[in-house]
């Protein structure tokens, strides 16, 4: 995380929104919860690629002792969401094309069965299921309307996370986690948040109609073609770069 001048309020604002993600959670494991809350930071664009963290201050906003940050780094950096640099310290990785690649390979794999899978284990999905993805949709819908396009990216990575969450999978719901974290940092080669968020406003409103009517197999082929528009959207972002 760079100390200059011009980064300083950004800094200064990620770390206060760690230290209400701190006031709001338990205090076991505690490794756990810091990994967690560095991952979500991760996940919501608050942690770009190529951010170096501070020992100092994240004990500090963390509230936990050195030996379990560095605990929370290990975890991480054996996700593949940080990297340890020999002399310089622990830094958010920066990706490239092949990770590209292989998340959206992972992706398809994930969520087009998930909502393929609900015609035949939850033909009758209740609506309340489908309420936080109406929330996703809206909040997305909002921000575009104010123009503040990270928040509509942040809406974005949450209406897949709820998405995958239909699947009713501890594991699973894990697998997202990491997935998205590292699918924000792909995004973030794409110097415009509009360019990237804006056409899949829409779309992720679309696939929630789809799947509100029921309309099963119709959502799973529209996100499979999503999912592929996503890489390659993506792709030329990274040739072009």
């Amino acid at each position: 995380m760079s100390t200059g001048e011009a980064d300083d309020t950004p800094r200064q604002a990620w770390l206060r929104s760690v230290a209400a993600d701190v006031a709001r959670l338990d205090r076991s494991s505690s490794a756990e919860r810091a990994a967690d809350i560095l991952r979500r930071s991760i996940t919501e664009g608050a942690l770009p690629p190529g951010s170096q963290l501070s020992e100092i201050e994240l004990t500090e906003v963390l509230e936990v002792s050195r030996n379990t940050l560095r605990e929370a780094f290990r975890l991480l950096t054996h996700e593949g969401l940080l990297v340890y640099k020999l002399h310089r310290g622990v830094f958010v990785p920066e990706l490239d094309e092949r990770d590209v690649v292989d998340l959206y390979r992972l992706r398809r794999v994930l969520e087009v069965d998930v909502v393929r899978s609900l015609a035949e284990r939850d033909p009758e999905l209740p609506a309340s299921r489908l309420e936080p993805l109406q929330d996703d949709v809206e909040a997305a819908e909002a921000a575009a309307l104010v123009d503040r396009w990270p928040a509509v990216g942040t809406a974005n990575m949450r209406f897949h996370e709820h998405l995958i969450g239909l699947a009713d999978s501890a594991r699973m719901d894990a697998m997202t986690g990491r997935l998205l974290a590292e699918l924000r940092l792909v995004f973030q080669v794409i110097a415009t948040p509009r360019e990237l968020h804006e056409p899949y406003i829409t779309r992720n409103r679309e696939l929630f109609e789809l799947l509100e009517a029921r309309k099963y197999d119709e959502a799973a082929a529209d996100l499979h073609q999503y999912l592929l528009d996503s890489e390659r959207g993506l792709l030329e972002a990274f040739r072009a770069s």
